[in-house]
């Protein structure tokens, strides 16, 4: 019994030392923040803005991602380039075997080599009809006839002239060329295939360049109404987290792509400079896409802005302790409200929610 007495006035010295000390335990006064749980931030000017985020495939732009075919049928006979490698406008890829379009050149200088030789004496021979004819030793009969001779014989040569560029022609193409500069993404024909362009241009490889790269962003319907061309963007990829990239609007395909009953609208994003990293296509983007902006604007956090019955108002730090106050509120950005009346740079505003009667 006398230990049971000893713990209960124990407790009741304790009990009246709290009352009489609230500082017993904590050593200091808490404050009414940490009585009442609220948080604060500083009315300052900052550049303020909204955005519209997305996510986004990169892709080649048109024209930036060439499949590199034959215009002539035959054997393969070497490939210069493997998948990876940088090539430049005009550089040779691969070769087909020229045997049997170089006898066909051979066989065209051949026949314009005739040509040239029945051209030639077909001149010779109307020069003399036209002195014969003068003298009256042939009938105009005969000089028409040396005069369509040489015709004939001045038509074969262009003919024979045109066939010639036109066998040179068919032997360039057993040369294939790349007509852009970029990278080999994909080679489809080997060395010892055969290859048919008399339906279609069989493909060898395909060439992109990577520096002329786009964005495919996904917009949201909801959001597709504030988006114009012109509007700048930043992007991020998963490989380069560290590093944002700079774009801008340049197209909004008016046509919606449904995935999952979600309504999205493509916004092309042209890519600026890739800051010396390499950019592939169909790398994943996370994309901000910027509306409006306001620069060197008073603002406060958009948790800071409060409405009422009586319209807009904010709780504001002072010697007594937060006050509601009007104030009058501008642009709205992602993060932060312009305010336009009400508050002076510097003061100090309540952000979130606060407990129920705790000033007023």
């Amino acid at each position: 019994m006398k230990r049971i007495g000893m713990f209960v006035g124990l407790a009741a010295f304790l009990a009246v030392a709290l009352w009489i000390w609230p500082g017993f335990i904590g050593g200091s006064d808490p404050g009414p923040e940490a009585e009442v749980g609220w948080r604060t931030a500083t009315v300052e000017r900052r550049d303020i803005g909204s955005t519209v985020l997305a996510t986004g495939v990169i892709r080649p732009q048109v024209g930036a991602e060439v499949q590199v075919g034959s215009r002539a049928s035959g054997i393969l006979q070497r490939l210069n380039v493997t998948v990876g490698d940088q090539t430049q406008a005009g550089d040779v890829l691969a070769e087909l075997d020229p045997t049997e379009f170089q006898a066909r050149l051979d066989q065209a200088l051949a026949t314009l080599e005739t040509a040239k030789v029945e051209e030639r004496f077909a001149g010779i021979d109307l020069a003399r009809a036209r002195e014969l004819r003068a003298s009256e030793v042939i009938s105009q009969a005969e000089l028409d006839g040396a005069e369509r001779a040489h015709q004939v014989a001045g038509a074969g040569l262009m003919q024979a002239e045109a066939s010639h560029r036109a066998a040179e022609i068919q032997l360039a193409y057993t040369v294939i060329r790349a007509p852009v500069s970029g990278v080999v993404a994909s080679v489809s024909t080997q060395v010892g295939e055969t290859v048919a362009a008399s339906f279609s241009s069989p493909t060898f490889v395909t060439i992109i360049d990577l520096d002329r790269l786009e964005i495919w962003a996904y917009v949201d319907e909801t959001d597709i109404g504030r988006v114009e061309v012109g509007q700048a963007a930043t992007f991020t990829v998963d490989t380069y987290l560290d590093t944002e990239f700079q774009g801008a609007v340049t197209a909004i395909q008016p046509k919606a792509e449904i995935v999952d009953n979600v309504v999205n609208y493509v916004t092309l994003i042209e890519i600026g400079p890739s800051e010396g990293k390499i950019l592939r296509p169909e790398m994943t983007a996370t994309v901000n896409i910027y509306l409006e902006s306001r620069e060197d604007v008073l603002t406060l956090p958009n948790g800071a802005v409060r409405r009422g019955s009586e319209g807009v108002f904010a709780y504001v730090l002072s010697s007594q302790g937060p006050q509601r106050r009007a104030i009058i509120t501008g642009y709205r950005g992602r993060e932060f409200t312009e305010v336009a009346e009400g508050l002076v740079e510097g003061e100090e505003v309540v952000v979130g929610s606060v407990p129920n009667g705790s000033f007023e």
